[in-house]
């Protein structure tokens, strides 16, 4: 009994328009849809994930790692309306395209938070820190050589960059990371 009041509670607090939305555009059940919000609910009861939040939950997940970095470039492409705070329907798609997406779209919000700027395209700079951010998050201490930031972006660009102007269009990234599972595993490990 107690189960049916808490799904009627959530299902009460998103709106049917959502739930369709939702539904139609995540791999999700209405019953699965339903769990995430009252997860979301109890731990954002305002309904509304701010950064801060969102870098303490990451937190938990890599605890050996620095993970403020990393998060806030995450938190900017889960943040879809630029609002400063994510909803539970920006966080499901965004759950669902990185927890089930197909590899495609996986690769295109992968490109999407090393796009810093928004320009749509990468550019030595941006990839630079998106991996600094990246070996902050895993601990990483050896920076050095071969696998300093500024060696790895010239390797990336050196394979990515098929018309060599100096940045990945977010084609040459995806098209790259399909072809270049290497690449795939550096650039976006969970594709």
């Amino acid at each position: 009994m107690g189960n049916k009041d808490s799904k009627k509670k959530a299902e009460k607090n998103l709106s049917e328009s959502e739930l369709t939305l939702l539904m139609n555009n995540t791999t999700f059940s209405r019953e699965e849809i339903l769990q995430w919000h009252q997860g979301f609910m109890r731990d954002c009861s305002n309904g509304r994930l701010n950064c801060k939040k969102f870098i303490e939950v990451y937190k938990v997940f890599y605890p050996e790692g620095k993970a403020d970095k990393f998060c806030s470039h995450v938190f900017k492409v889960f943040d879809a309306d630029g609002s400063g705070e994510i909803d539970f329907t920006e966080f499901l798609l965004a759950i669902s395209v990185t927890a089930q997406g197909d590899i495609r779209k996986k690769l295109q919000m992968a490109f999407k938070m090393y796009d810093m700027d928004r320009n749509g395209k990468i550019d030595k700079k941006e990839m630079e820190k998106i991996i600094t951010a990246i070996y902050d998050l895993v601990g990483e201490e050896n920076r050095s050589g071969e696998n300093s930031p500024s060696e790895r972006v010239k390797m990336i660009l050196k394979k990515l960059d098929t018309d060599q102007n100096g940045f990945l269009t977010q084609d040459e990234f995806v098209e790259g990371c399909l072809s270049d599972s290497y690449m795939r595993s550096l650039l976006a490990p969970s594709s």
